[in-house]
């Protein structure tokens, strides 16, 4: 007899589950701000495209399932996915590639398996997992930080940046001033030291990326805020981020040409808070109990380092959290709570 996992969290919140969201989009702000100022208008443009692209798909999906279409899409969650994915996605990137990245998030992760409740993985890094393996070279594409661009390229304003993003104009002006990420740099290097690898390359900020620094800081806060409402506990961020700091610590041997970096670049390094408060929180696709949840957090984080110094990708939070989606039941398993009446969890 097959076994199904019951994921339903008995919380006491009277909120709704449209109102979490909404509070989950709230928090994201501080961090697409941060991204904005950094990197220009690209990341509320994939905002922009993402949420319309996902809107649309998820009220023919739910048509095609014959479900009520106003009261599905009244729970914000497909929107909470654009946002993430979109968020996670270099700016100015094409109108294909978010509408492809939402289809994987929307139909395929999502209502193929049920709807909300049913997903085994998290739908936005489904769709960004399927993108970076099916289109690298797109997503790899980030743009240099705005004050490290040179004066002879123009910054595109609101409005270009729209025509960029749907194809409508070439896009050499973002082209010509992408940077690989600090994370892409430490993994490939194997000459200099670290220092002069930072010295040496301007997209390296005081302790990590230029910009993203800012960006790690933003989206911290706004996971603070979501763990003051409430909205999760700590657990899962909080061992996800210790596990990443052990890690990097562990294998850090100050700064040779082998090093992977410090334990600041890291918390502070691509999509680590990001990925911490708003992805690994999912609590559909993560672990139940407590015990589960410091558990799951864990393995992402030490997953994450892994990937990052050995791995073929320089930022690997998409992939820690969808392999350790797929042992979340395991963990439930065998962190169960112990039932009322009884002396042990079986």
């Amino acid at each position: 007899m097959a076994l199904m996992r019951v994921t339903s969290p008995h919380t006491h919140n009277r909120q709704t589950t449209g109102q979490v969201m909404q509070l989950v989009l709230l928090a994201t702000l501080p961090g697409v701000l941060a991204l904005t100022f950094a990197f220009g208008w690209g990341t509320l443009i994939n905002i922009f495209l993402a949420v319309i692209f996902a809107i649309a798909l998820e009220a023919c999906a739910l048509k095609l399932r014959k479900r009520p279409i106003k009261f599905y899409l009244n729970d914000y969650t497909a929107i909470v996915t654009a946002v993430l994915l979109a968020i996670a996605l270099p700016p100015y990137s094409s109108w294909w590639v978010i509408l492809v990245g939402i289809f994987f998030s929307i139909i395929v992760a999502k209502q193929l398996y049920g709807g909300l409740g049913y997903n085994p993985f998290n739908p936005a890094m489904v769709g960004y997992v399927a993108l970076l393996i099916s289109f690298p070279v797109a997503m790899t594409a980030w743009p240099a930080p705005i004050h490290l661009t040179p004066d002879a390229v123009s910054i595109p304003n609101l409005f270009d940046a729209l025509l960029i993003a749907l194809t409508l104009v070439e896009r050499p002006m973002i082209d010509g001033f992408t940077m690989a990420t600090p994370l892409d740099l430490v993994r490939q290097n194997d000459s200099l030291l670290l220092n002069d690898l930072m010295n040496e390359y301007p997209q390296f900020g005081r302790w990590s990326g230029s910009g993203w620094e800012w960006a790690n800081l933003a989206f911290l806060a706004g996971g603070l805020f979501l763990l003051q409402r409430k909205i999760f506990t700590w657990h899962t961020p909080v061992s996800m981020l210790l596990a990443i700091v052990i890690m990097s610590a562990l294998f850090y041997d100050g700064g040779s040409s082998a090093s992977a970096g410090s334990p600041l670049f890291h918390l502070l390094g691509g999509a680590t808070m990001f990925g911490a408060w708003f992805i690994a929180t999912d609590p559909v696709s993560s672990a139940v109990s407590n015990k589960g949840r410091i558990i799951y957090g864990a393995g992402i984080g030490v997953l994450t380092f892994i990937i990052r110094k050995w791995g073929n990708y320089p930022d690997a939070v998409a992939f820690a959290v969808l392999l350790m989606n797929f042992s979340a039941p395991l963990i439930d398993h065998y962190t169960q709570t112990k039932p009322y009446g009884h002396n042990n969890s079986k």
